[in-house]
């Protein structure tokens, strides 16, 4: 009985390798000039907490290759980078940029980066003092009054 449901269980897994999500791959030449600007401290956060996302310079864990958990990785890193990648920043128009800002300060304090992938990239955490940095550097770029 266990050996049996222990194949069927392994047979299962097996079958799930064949189902991936397709992470659109990085253009051969990526404009350093595109990318956002901001202060060096701030650019710090973003890449140590943000890029893997919202970037082409995904670390992609070992689990990021073994469904189901690649599933879940990859999902996140694909609606990461249409909600916004910080290397084609340049390619956004301002409509767009104020969305990400307004984005950012909304999100930073509660939801980004995600507490899965914190519990995982123990280094991405920011305190909140990096947060308040980030979300009122955000803050800075907003045109409208109304957040």
């Amino acid at each position: 009985m266990f050996k049996t449901l222990a194949l069927w269980v392994l047979g299962v897994f097996l079958l799930l390798q064949l189902i991936q999500i397709k992470i659109p791959e990085p253009p051969k030449h990526i404009d350093p000039a595109k990318e956002i600007k901001a202060p060096k401290k701030i650019m710090s956060m973003l890449k140590r907490s943000c890029y893997d996302c919202h970037s082409y310079q995904t670390k992609m864990p070992w689990y990021g290759y073994i469904s189901p958990v690649s599933l879940e990785v990859k999902s996140h890193i694909k609606e990461g980078r249409e909600a916004a990648n910080f290397q084609e920043w340049g390619n956004y128009d301002e409509a767009k940029k104020q969305k990400i800002y307004k984005g950012i300060v909304k999100t930073i304090h509660f939801r980004m980066p995600m507490p899965m992938y914190l519990s995982m990239h123990k280094d991405a955490k920011l305190t909140k003092t990096q947060r308040d940095e980030i979300a009122a550097w955000a803050k800075s770029h907003i045109k409208e009054e109304a957040y």
